[in-house]
């Protein structure tokens, strides 16, 4: 069996991009791998959230990620903040990081250039903290998407670096999983090509969301005045809108509106109108386990008091092995 670890930012409730990309493999994965879920809540501190915004985004993704099927008695599902292992092994690992090295990531020049204002340390030393979060439970595989995957190469150099400076076969080198599939990208209502919270409201489709909002998201989903000639290629907005119908209804919805666009008797309305309340009945089941969670606060404590207990027992017995191998000894 294979150790697995992923997580995810606390930012806000998670939308149908998240739950294609990323959780609806999580749940295949805890069937057969011994898997680490965990809620990235200090990686949130780069951007300085309230403690209030801080608290509630947590406790959403929570509730999401239980009512999309994780199941915290076949995987273990915690939050970072409450493994204080997991700070001291990004400290270990930042004595062995290079200014040089953290400087030239990828989204570390992106994020600099993007808020100039606030280039804090923990923007710099994020991929420290993420090789931290992984090999502290020795992972051996990652789901990890292409933004990802040079965090991903430097875990493996930090876990390499730390074998060799030491002369041990400690932390293996995790790889990344991509689940054997290719996976679903849900595209944006707005016309780009990824649902994201970061790209506004609008554009991405929630897990709790109602049916009231799902049909005024999805009816203002960007379209163009229609084609004006046979097999006209479609823009990247109606390329979504066709997409989005292809993963939520049914082949032959899909191909009647294939037929309709071909010959030019494409009518919006009507197609968003039956995507949308295609949505509703796919998102219906996350929408009630998400109002059962909400209102059941001692369960919450329950599954993060148990996902506590299992991250602290593999982290500790980490952190005891590789406090010995770097010299912390007791006199």
């Amino acid at each position: 069996m294979k150790t697995v670890v992923s997580g995810i930012r606390p930012t806000g409730n998670l939308h149908l991009g998240n739950y294609f990309g990323a959780l609806r493999n999580f749940i295949k994965m805890q069937e057969t791998n011994n898997c680490y879920f965990f809620i990235a809540d200090y990686h949130s501190l780069t951007t300085h959230p309230t403690p209030a915004d801080l608290h509630g985004n947590v406790k959403n993704v929570l509730i999401d990620y239980l009512a999309a099927g994780l199941d915290p008695e076949k995987a273990t599902l915690y939050l970072q903040s409450d493994v204080p292992e997991v700070a001291e092994l990004y400290l270990f690992l930042n004595m062995n990081a290079y200014k040089g090295e953290l400087e030239r990531v990828t989204s570390f020049k992106d994020k600099a250039r993007v808020q100039p204002d606030n280039i804090n340390a923990g923007l710099l030393t994020y991929p420290t903290l993420m090789a931290a979060d992984i090999i502290i439970h020795k992972a051996h595989m990652v789901p990890v998407g292409k933004d990802q995957e040079q965090h991903l190469e430097m875990t493996r150099t930090f876990a390499n670096r730390f074998n060799r400076m030491y002369k041990v076969d400690y932390f293996p080198e995790p790889v990344a999983y991509n689940f054997g599939e290719e996976l679903i990208k849900i595209p944006g209502l707005d016309g780009s090509t990824k649902m994201g919270k970061s790209e506004g409201e609008g554009n991405a489709i929630f897990l709790g969301d109602d049916s009231a909002i799902i049909r005024k998201k999805v009816m203002k989903a960007v379209t163009d005045a229609g084609p004006t000639q046979q097999n006209q290629p479609k823009p990247q907005a109606i390329q979504n809108l066709f997409y989005l119908m292809q993963v939520m209804s049914k082949p032959e919805m899909l191909s009647f509106y294939e037929e309709e666009y071909k010959n030019c008797r494409i009518r919006y309305g009507d197609m968003k109108k039956q995507l949308a309340e295609d949505v509703i009945a796919f998102t219906e089941p996350f929408r009630e386990r998400i109002k059962e969670l909400s209102a059941n606060n001692e369960y919450l404590r329950k599954v993060v008091s148990i996902g506590r207990d299992k991250a602290h027992e593999s982290a500790a017995n980490t952190i005891r092995e590789v406090r010995n191998i770097i010299g912390f000894r007791s006199f």
